[in-house]
């Protein structure tokens, strides 16, 4: 359980840095992606401190629900190809991360 809440705090933080490599043009997709990068990593971070785990931990809920946004979030905001998979495919592991976390028993 602890090292699944460390790798989503993990790619948030990697998320708060993506537009620095990537090279966005767009203001909003940099301003969204660090926002979201942050909520994911603190709440990753929070669940993995208080040993969060199960469906009613609101930490996992965020932090699987900004995964979802970081699926969705290319379509809205990138045109490059390579742009989309690594938001997407971080986004899927984010909300596989802590869908697992979340049917870990107390």
């Amino acid at each position: 359980m602890a090292v699944r809440h460390l790798l989503a705090a993990l790619i948030g933080l990697l998320f708060i840095f993506a537009p620095f490599w990537i090279d966005f043009n767009h203001e909003g997709a940099v301003v969204t992606s660090i926002i979201g990068g942050t909520i994911q990593a603190v709440a990753s971070f929070l669940g993995f401190m208080l040993k969060k785990s199960g469906w009613g931990s609101w930490l996992n809920w965020i932090s699987l629900m900004a995964g979802v946004w970081f699926i969705i979030f290319p379509f809205a905001f990138l045109t490059g190809f390579a742009d989309y998979v690594v938001y997407i495919v971080l986004g899927i592991t984010t909300v596989m991360l802590n869908y697992y976390t979340m049917n870990d028993e107390l």
